[in-house]
Order: structure tokens, then C-alpha cells, then sequence
């Protein structure tokens, strides 16, 4: 009987429907909880978002104030270079409100609004330009400190934060409730306030490219910031404003249209422009690090980049060989972003002769030093050796013991014992001693006497023995222990 070794098709397809199954339930889940995670429009408050836009607009009374002195607190923070005041002013400046106006009633069609929002910010702007530059005129401090620097000219950071920054803003003021934290870090981030006040140094120090290139900065974050809030508020489908006559609905809606367009054209070209720079820039850096900085045989003293100009002119210290020059223009076409630059390369013999004249001095006088220094240790090994020299000497002195038996110390005992019957023995030696500046030998009588006395018959028995023994031994210094 032929034995079936084929599974059962019914089970292979039983398993492979339940794996489907699986797959689409697990995929279902994760979506849900995804839509869950991300949604927003059901935590939105639409007519709250736009009554509190509305009612940041207005610029008059308090909002005037809160204007004249944030700015004042913003240009004392740039003068001095302190991040810290720079940021306080950023958080009480109001000129966000009148910024997200702009994007919310574009996106909307009102028209009223929009106008409102345009006039307010035109008159904050120029309010906080004239307030800035009176500062800066009468402020004697006039060096471009770092944080005045930084706001010069925008980078690509600065619109990603403006575009990110202007999402976060609109978000947090369409949930229901309040985010004070989100605006405020927005408010911090976005840095409106202090490219206005730049724009018044400029002005004030009549430097009119700083003042330039501070208004661009501050007006790419106002677009940007613009432009995110009419993006945001299509995608939760705000409630457009409807007009009576149809007519005029239809005019509103077409130049809102028309704004919406025109703000997002110089927008997209600012982005553009501003990433082909920053990238150019990028390029720039590494080529300067791989190509010159890591070569040990190149010396650059200088180097200037021009973007706009298309332009780079390097400057080295020593003749530049035409086989590197070519190989140096080779390199820089490798990069997508600096390869059509013109690339200028300038060598200096004579200033390479001039460094290795320098670095030639240098190294003599180093000599020189290491040469005196030897001097002086050597000196200093001679004097050491002159000092022990002597303590060697003074040692010898030290050790020489005179010997006993050249003294008259027999006959010397003998008379003691007759003139002293109370001695037991005598002794006699001669003792180093030392004061701890100097060492000396000197005679030393180590009596032993059979009785013990008081201490004033034993003093006078040894004062005897002392007179009598030093002029019997004919002794200057003698001592008795």
C-alpha cells in the first residue's frame, strides 16, 4: 500500500488564513494607535484659536509699553552679550501675535484681520527699529559683540527653527485649554525681537549690511512663522469666513489665495537659497580641513570665501609648486556645492624665507638658554663638590683618635688613686661632639667612685679631680663626665 506523504491541503491554507489574519489585526492595531497618538483635531478648539489670535493682534496701551521696554531689555542683553536678558526680552515681546494674525486669517479669508494684523506689525516693527537705534545712539558701548554678530545673516538653521518653531506655535494655541510653556518656548526659539534691535544697532553705527542682513533674518522667521500657522490651519480645516454677497467671497478667497501664494514663493527661494549656502559653506570647511590643514607641507596664512561672488582666495606662506596649485583646483571640483568656484592660490617665497629666518632664531635662542642653564648646573656641580670635599676632610679630623699610650695616663691613674682613695677606676677618651653647626674632638674623664655622696661632696670631689687631672695632663679642654 502506497503511503501519502503530502500534508493536507486544507491545513496549509487553514494556517496561512490565520497568519493574514494576524498580520492585518496587528497592522490594524499599530494604525490605530498611531492615529491615536498623532491626532490633533479632536483636542482642537477652532473658534477659541481664533478668538485668541484675534485678541493678540491689537498693538496699543500696555502692548505699546511692553513693546518700547522689551526692546530696550533686548538691546542692553546684545550690548552686553548676555544670552540670559536676551532671552527674558524674547519672552515678553508681543510681537508674535500680529505674525500668526497674518498666516490664520490668509488661511480663513478674512480680510479684516489680515489688514489689522499687516498694520500692527508694520507699526511694531517699526516702532522697535526706531526704539533699538535710539538705544544703540545714545549707548557708548558700540563693539559688535557675538550675539549682535549671530544676527547679521540667517543660516538654514535659522529658517528650520522659524518653520518648526511657527508649527509648534500654532498647535499649542489650537488645543483646548492653554500651553504657556510650548509659546513660550517658541517665543525663545523663533528669536523675533532681537534682529529688530540688530537692525537699530546697524542703523545707529551706520552700518547699513548689518542692518540688512538683520531685517532678512527677521523677516524669514516672520514668513516662516506665518506660513506654518496657514498650514496648519488648512490641514485642521479651520472654518473659512463667509461674506453675504458671493461676489465678494469670491474676491476674498482669491486674494487670499493670491497672499498665501506670494508669501510662500519668496519663502520657498529664501529656503533654497539659504540651504545651497549653508551647504556651500559645509563644503568650504571640509576642504580647507581634508585637503589643507591635514597636507604638513602646506602653510595657509589666510583665507577668504565669497559666496556671492563665487570666489576663494587662498594665501600660503612659502612658494606654492604649480603641481600642487593644479592639484589643490583638482580637489575643490569634487564638491557638489563649491566645484564651479573660482579658487585663487598665492604663495610667498619671501615670507617662507622670513618664517624659516624666524623659526632659525628661534631655535638659537633656545640654544642659548639650554647653554646657560648647563652653565649654571655645572657651576652648581662644582660648588657641591668643593662641599664635600671638605665635610670628607672635616670627617678624617673627626676620626683621628690620639692613642692612649702616648699620654702619661698610667703614671697620671696611678696618682689618682693616691690622691683620690675613693675612686674606683678612671677612664679617659676623647669624644666627638657636635652643636649642629661644626664637630669637634675633645678629653673626656670618666671617673667611678666606690661611695655614693651627696650631690654638693660630689661636686666638690669631682671639681678636684678636674683642676688636678687638666694640669697634670697639661689639657686646655678637658672634661669630666
Amino acid at each position: 500500500m502506497e503511503e501519502n506523504t503530502k500534508p493536507p491541503v486544507n491545513n496549509q491554507e487553514e494556517v496561512t488564513e490565520s497568519v493574514k489574519r494576524d498580520a492585518k489585526g496587528l497592522f490594524a492595531s499599530v494604525s490605530k494607535f498611531l492615529r491615536e497618538l498623532l491626532d490633533i483635531r479632536s483636542e482642537t478648539d477652532k473658534d477659541q484659536t481664533i478668538e485668541h489670535v484675534k485678541n493678540d493682534i491689537p498693538f496699543k496701551g500696555h502692548t505699546a509699553w511692553i513693546l518700547i521696554f522689551s526692546v530696550f531689555v533686548a538691546s542692553i542683553g546684545l550690548n552686553v552679550s548676555s544670552t540670559a536678558v536676551v532671552i527674558g526680552a524674547m519672552l515678553i515681546s508681543p510681537l508674535m501675535g500680529p505674525i500668526v494674525g497674518v498666516g490664520l486669517s490668509i488661511a480663513i479669508n478674512d480680510i479684516d484681520t489680515l489688514r489689522r494684523s499687516l498694520v500692527n506689525l508694520g507699526v511694531m516693527v517699526g516702532l522697535s527699529v526706531v526704539a533699538a537705534t535710539v538705544y544703540f545712539w545714545l549707548s557708548p558701548l558700540t563693539e559688535l559683540t557675538p550675539e549682535l554678530e549671530s544676527r547679521t545673516a540667517p543660516t538654514i538653521l535659522d529658517v528650520l527653527v522659524a518653520v518648526f518653531g511657527g508649527l509648534a506655535l500654532i498647535v499649542a494655541k489650537s488645543k483646548k485649554g492653554t500651553m504657556p510653556n510650548a509659546i513660550a518656548g517658541v517665543a525663545i526659539a523663533t528669536a523675533l525681537m532681537p534682529p529688530l534691535c540688530t537692525v537699530g544697532y546697524g542703523i545707529a553705527e551706520w552700518k547699513l549690511d548689518y542692518a540688512l542682513g538683520a531685517l532678512y533674518l527677521f523677516s524669514i522667521n516672520a514668513i516662516f512663522i506665518a506660513l506654518s500657522t496657514f498650514i496648519v490651519s488648512k490641514l485642521l480645516r479651520f472654518p473659512m469666513l463667509r461674506y453675504a454677497n458671493s461676489a465678494k467671497r469670491k474676491r476674498t478667497a482669491q486674494l487670499a489665495s493670491l497672499l498665501a501664494i506670494l508669501v510662500m514663493i519668496p519663502a520657498s527661494y529664501t529656503f533654497y537659497v539659504t540651504l545651497n549656502e549653508s551647504n556651500a559653506e559645509r563644503d568650504y570647511r571640509t576642504f580647507l580641513e581634508e585637503d589643507i590643514h591635514s597636507n604638513e607641507n602646506l602653510y595657509l596664512r589666510k583665507d577668504f570665501y565669497n559666496y556671492n561672488e563665487k570666489t576663494i582666495k587662498l594665501y600660503f606662506d612659502g612658494e606654492m609648486p604649480e603641481a600642487v596649485m593644479s592639484d589643490l583646483k583638482n580637489e575643490i571640483k569634487k564638491y557638489d556645492h563649491i566645484g564651479d568656484f573660482e579658487l585663487a592660490i598665492n604663495g610667498n617665497k619671501a615670507r617662507g624665507l622670513e618664517q624659516v629666518s624666524k623659526a632659525y632664531d628661534r631655535a638659537i635662542v633656545e640654544l642659548d638658554r639650554m647653554e646657560k642653564e648647563n652653565n649654571k648646573l655645572l657651576d652648581e656641580i662644582e660648588d657641591l663638590k668643593i662641599q664635600i670635599a671638605g665635610l670628607e676632610t672635616n670627617l678624617r679630623e673627626a676620626n683621628k683618635v690620639v692613642p692612649v699610650e702616648t699620654l702619661p695616663y698610667a703614671s697620671i691613674a696611678k696618682d689618682a688613686k693616691i690622691r683620690f682613695p675613693d675612686l674606683e677606676t678612671l677612664g679617659y677618651g676623647e669624644v666627638l661632639r657636635s652643636n649642629f653647626l661644626k664637630v669637634d674632638t675633645v678629653k673626656v674623664i670618666f671617673p667611678k667612685w666606690k661611695f655614693i655622696v651627696s650631690d654638693s661632696l660630689n661636686e666638690l670631689r669631682v671639681n678636684k679631680l678636674h683642676q688636678w687631672i687638666t694640669k697634670e695632663m697639661k689639657a686646655d679642654t678637658l672634661y669630666v663626665e
